[in-house]
């Protein structure tokens, strides 16, 4: 019987977050593919916002553009805004050492909030990238405020954090459009 790993002596996996806005002050939401597999945490929830993690060499906002590219197909957009400290988030008891490849206690992570300003066609979850699966298979546009009780429950506390940091974007973005 394996021993569970010490989750203080475990590191947090750098990534980045991606808050993206419709011009309607919407955030998009997409719902993860879930593969059967030791990692069920998600199942319950599965809808998040797009996130990954930041390469060898890579500095965050690249990062940001390259995991919403290869997550979504989406190029055409526009930073508005990012977090001004990382965001945590730990994984639950049942899945340390399992989720995240087992290395990992939760990750930390660099929020950007982008506006999409390209045709909705460009959003391809499932497009045909080589070396890149899917990871997503449907998307919607929702209600920034009411994205934390829609993800993954372990997650609300950062989401929390996130809608805080770019509470203002919707009001600035309809302002814009009226």
């Amino acid at each position: 019987m394996s021993k569970a790993p010490n989750r203080a002596e475990l590191p947090y996996r750098d990534c980045v977050g991606i808050a993206l806005f419709n011009d309607r002050g919407q955030a998009f939401l997409a719902r993860r593919i879930l593969t059967p597999g030791p990692d069920t945490s998600e199942v319950d929830a599965p809808w998040q916002m797009p996130q990954g993690g930041i390469d060898a060499g890579e500095d965050a906002l690249s990062a940001a553009y390259r995991e919403l590219y290869e997550e979504t197909g989406i190029r055409t957009i526009r930073l508005l805004a990012q977090a001004p400290d990382w965001i945590y988030y730990d994984l639950p008891d049942e899945v340390l050492g399992i989720a995240l490849k087992g290395k990992y206690r939760g990750q930390r992570q660099q929020w950007f909030a982008f506006l999409f300003e390209g045709e909705e066609s460009e959003i391809t979850l499932l497009h045909d990238n080589p070396g890149i699966d899917p990871e997503f298979d449907d998307w919607r546009w929702e209600a920034f405020d009411q994205v934390p009780e829609i993800i993954v429950p372990f997650k609300r506390p950062a989401y929390l954090e996130v809608v805080e940091a770019f509470a203002h974007v919707p009001d600035e973005l309809r302002a814009r459009k009226a």
